[in-house]
């Protein structure tokens, strides 16, 4: 006789986090109590802060171009010009993903996933009753929900050693429903 041993999906991370989601004080319109997982980009700076730097360093590059034209070379203006617009298009697109995230809420028996991600937005709503949630692939992959109303990967936000306790998070709420999970 021979047993063939087959590895979980994941594999169990102990030094995982305890907690991806809260309980928001203000229920939903529905007036249940709610669960809700926020997972944001990690973003060094901010779309506002990046605008000043960028002007800052317009500003030292237009007082430099500045003095060599003065001196009898105008064709570093045109490189400085030139420069300045390739930093502002990569530092555009830069902050144009910088607020990207995803919000998983759950609220009675009702998953709503909304999806950032440049200028799109998805929303996507997920009966409980039949959803499973499970790797897209395998180890350290997004996290696939998937049920009546469609399916999502997320997770994407989360890093691929901290996804199976973000599945296993919301594996537990689902099982115990917002109102009966013991977060404050």
């Amino acid at each position: 006789m021979s047993v063939t041993a087959v590895p979980a999906p994941w594999a169990a991370n102990p030094r995982a986090p305890s907690s991806f989601g809260r309980r928001l004080l203000n229920p939903g319109p529905g007036g249940r109590p709610a669960l809700q997982w926020p997972l944001r980009r990690n973003c060094s700076i901010t779309p506002r802060q990046l605008g000043a730097v960028y002007l800052s360093l317009c500003i030292v590059s237009i007082a430099v171009s500045g003095f060599f034209m003065v001196q009898g070379a105008p064709y570093v203006a045109a490189f400085a010009g030139i420069e300045l617009l390739a930093v502002g298009v990569a530092l555009l697109v830069f902050a144009r993903h910088a607020g990207d995230h995803e919000t998983i809420t759950l609220e009675g028996r009702s998953l709503h996933v909304e999806r950032s991600l440049g200028s799109r937005v998805q929303h996507v709503h997920l009966d409980t009753e039949w959803l499973a949630v499970e790797p897209a692939a395998g180890q350290g992959s997004l996290v696939q929900l998937r049920g009546r109303g469609g399916s999502v990967s997320v997770g994407r936000f989360v890093r691929p050693e901290l996804r199976a306790a973000l599945a296993q998070e919301l594996r537990t709420a689902l099982r115990r429903g917002p109102e009966n999970d013991p977060r404050p």
